[in-house]
C-alpha cells in the first residue's frame, strides 16, 4: 500500500496570488464508486482531490492522523451504536505545494468493529488510500448506496481562519457527509470545513423521463 507523500512542485500558485479553486460536485460519489473495484493502478494515479482541482499529486502535500475514540452522543446516535462504541477518527489535510493552507479542514468517522477485518484500515501509514474510503469500505465487503450531505455556513473559528489562512470576513461552509451502505446503515460520517473564498459546490440532478 502506499505510503502517504509530501512532494513539492512548482507549478502552483505562489502566496499572495489567487489560491486554487476548489469545485466540488456531487456526481464525484458515484465516480469514486466506480474507482472503488478498478485495479490499483488506476486508483493511485489520481484521487477525489485531483478531481476537483485539477492538480497533480505531485503536486500536492498530505497529511493524515489516526486516533480511536468513545462515540458521543450524537455520532453513537448516527451510526446506531451505543453511546462509548470505539469509533476510528480519521484527521485530513491536504494542500498545494506552493501554498501554506490546506483547502479543506475534514474529519472522518467509521466505526472500528466495522472495518477490523482488515487491518490496514486502522494504519494511517496507509493514506493516502487509492481509491479512498469507498475502496477501504469494499474490502471489508461494504457497498455504499447512498450519500447524504448538509451544507451551511457560519462566520470562522479563530483556529479555523488560521489554518485556512481566510482573508477577514470570509465565511466557511461546513459540509456533513453520511455514508450509508445499501442495507441503510450509516458506515462513514465525515465533517469538512471548507474555505468560503475557493470553494464551489455544484449540485446536478439528473430527473427520470416521463
Amino acid at each position: 500500500m502506499p505510503k502517504a507523500y509530501e512532494v513539492i512542485a512548482d507549478d502552483c500558485d505562489d502566496r499572495g496570488r489567487p489560491r486554487t479553486p476548489i469545485l466540488r460536485d456531487n456526481h464525484r460519489h458515484q465516480w469514486e464508486k466506480d474507482r472503488a473495484r478498478c485495479p490499483l493502478t488506476t486508483r493511485a494515479a489520481t484521487g477525489a482531490t485531483e478531481h476537483e482541482t485539477g492538480l497533480q499529486p505531485r503536486d500536492l502535500v498530505f497529511h493524515a492522523r489516526y486516533r480511536e475514540v468513545a462515540a458521543p452522543p450524537e455520532l453513537a446516535d448516527a451510526f446506531g451504536v451505543p453511546e462509548g462504541t470505539t469509533l476510528l477518527e480519521r484527521t485530513y489535510r491536504t494542500r498545494c505545494s506552493a501554498e501554506n493552507a490546506p483547502f479543506s479542514l475534514v474529519t472522518s468517522y467509521l466505526v472500528r468493529d466495522m472495518i477490523a477485518a482488515n487491518p490496514e484500515l486502522l494504519d494511517e501509514t496507509n493514506e493516502p488510500w487509492p481509491g479512498g474510503t469507498q475502496h477501504q469500505l469494499h474490502t471489508v465487503g461494504i457497498e455504499v448506496g447512498r450519500v447524504e450531505e448538509r451544507v451551511t455556513a457560519r462566520p470562522p473559528r479563530a483556529e479555523e481562519a488560521r489554518e485556512l489562512d481566510l482573508p477577514p470576513g470570509t465565511s466557511v461552509l461546513l459540509l456533513r457527509k453520511t455514508s450509508y451502505d445499501i442495507a441503510d446503515r450509516v458506515v462513514d460520517v465525515s465533517l469538512a470545513t471548507l474555505p468560503g473564498d475557493r470553494t464551489e459546490l455544484l449540485f446536478t440532478t439528473p430527473l427520470e423521463r416521463w
